[in-house]
């Protein structure tokens, strides 16, 4: 980009964005953007940054007191996240903030079980207890298809409880999987190639049942505690179908296994404001919390030209003008993240963004925290033109940063507005490790340079 040009780019940017003080944040010029929207995205550029939590968090709390939203949709399993929702709604048999997070075990458990989660589930279940009425309580649901087993087991200790005979059956439908030692992965590989047949019949046929004999389930004279069961059971079954087909995918190729999830995502976050609408009499109000390669619109973004579509496009299609994404980023710092899949975590130093990146403009702005509605008029287009982005899910890998972190985005196009953060620190997990602990030594060392 000629320097003529990067100069007026920064100057707008200089002009339009809005410092943000970390003591004292204002987020009302946020607020009035995001107006009247049902469906709040709010971003994160990786998963294992403090502020992106703390942000998401203080940003919520004013969505939920100022404008009414009564559910957060995140990415993370439903039957996991279902345990989150009871605590903070103060169901009897979820007593502890502990043994709300008991279920996050799966990798990477630190996405949940730390200590932004547990102060901001602090907040909520105060926030419900406060509340006169209940159909006002915030509840907290999960997104995701990786909970394969953990779905299906929670369906049949729902039979269980109320139909003994159907939990039987589905128990024996279930056990399709029992070759495969609760790896998904195994299942998938098995059955792509032919090695096993696959049990796709079967959890469809669970669903069936559930929903054909839902009537006299809900008949039950224990008001909404029996609604809500029903409901987390119906989205258990559901969850087992859409990762069964997820796990067979994965040996197909990325595009149509990302699809399939995103798909999933959005499908259950209709069917929860559904939900919530019959339950309440009205239109709820959600707040998403997922990562920027899911909240951003994918057309507006490397993914789109390969295929991939994401949260953001999806919601924007389904709820127009009614649907509201923010994005996070970062120049510099630290995150928790590991070197590979299933590997340990640690505190890692994050490389300065790469030049002609949007966080490398961004740090050139020099204004270490800022808002910014890209959807001004002169901000718009100062934004419009693609530039490098990047991302930096569970894993990091800074020797090899440019392939592994980075793609081509149009900002103004992707997002609605931007949080913007020069340094960050590591998120801050519950179980720390001493590999965590130590951290990573810089790349300067012993210079600090």
């Amino acid at each position: 980009m000629p320097t003529s040009k990067r100069r007026t780019t920064l100057e707008t940017l200089r002009h339009h964005a809005i410092g943000m003080i970390p003591e004292a944040p204002d987020y009302q010029p946020l607020l009035d953007q995001i107006g009247e929207s049902r469906v709040v995205l709010l971003g994160e550029s990786s998963h294992g940054t403090h502020e992106f939590y703390q942000v998401r968090a203080e940003i919520t709390r004013h969505l939920i007191m100022e404008k009414g939203f009564t559910a957060i949709a995140v990415e993370g399993d439903w039957p996991d996240a279902y345990q989150i929702n009871r605590f903070i709604r103060h169901e009897a048999d979820i007593e502890t903030a502990t043994q709300a997070l008991g279920g996050f075990k799966r990798f990477p458990a630190w996405m949940w079980r730390n200590t932004e989660i547990l102060e901001f589930m602090g907040w909520l279940r105060q926030h419900n207890g406060n509340v006169i009425s209940e159909d006002r309580q915030v509840g907290f649901y999960g997104l995701d298809l990786y909970s394969l087993y953990t779905s299906m087991e929670a369906v049949i200790q729902y039979l269980e409880r109320i139909d003994p005979e159907a939990a039987q059956q589905a128990r024996k439908r279930y056990a399709c999987f029992d070759h495969f030692d609760e790896d998904s992965q195994a299942y998938g590989y098995s059955t792509h190639f032919g090695l096993m047949p696959s049990c796709e019949d079967e959890v469809i046929g669970v669903l069936l049942d559930l929903q054909r004999n839902s009537i006299s389930y809900l008949e039950r004279p224990d008001g909404r505690l029996v609604r809500d069961d029903y409901f987390y059971a119906e989205q258990n079954a559901i969850v087992a179908i859409d990762a069964e087909e997820y796990y067979r995918s994965m040996f197909q190729g990325n595009v149509l296994s990302w699809n399939l999830r995103d798909r999933h995502m959005v499908g259950t976050l209709i069917r929860l404001m559904n939900f919530l609408r019959e339950q309440h009499g009205r239109d709820p109000k959600v707040v998403v919390w997922a990562h920027n390669s899911h909240v951003g619109d994918a057309r507006a973004t490397d993914m789109g030209r390969r295929g991939e579509l994401n949260i953001g496009q999806l919601v924007r299609e389904h709820f127009r003008h009614e649907a509201f994404s923010t994005g996070f980023s970062t120049y510099t710092g630290t995150v928790t993240a590991a070197t590979d899949w299933d590997a340990p975590m640690q505190r890692r130093h994050v490389r300065p963004g790469l030049p002609g990146s949007y966080e490398g403009l961004f740090h050139e702005a020099r204004i270490p925290r800022f808002y910014l509605n890209l959807h001004q008029d002169e901000t718009y287009d100062a934004l419009k033109e693609p530039r490098l982005e990047r991302a930096i899910g569970v894993i990091y890998r800074p020797e090899t940063e440019r392939m592994s972190h980075y793609f081509g985005a149009r900002l103004s196009d992707q997002f609605d507005a931007m949080l913007y953060f020069d340094i960050t620190r590591a998120l801050e997990p519950l179980d720390k490790t001493s590999l965590w602990e130590v951290g990573e030594i810089p790349e300067t060392y012993p210079f600090a340079v």
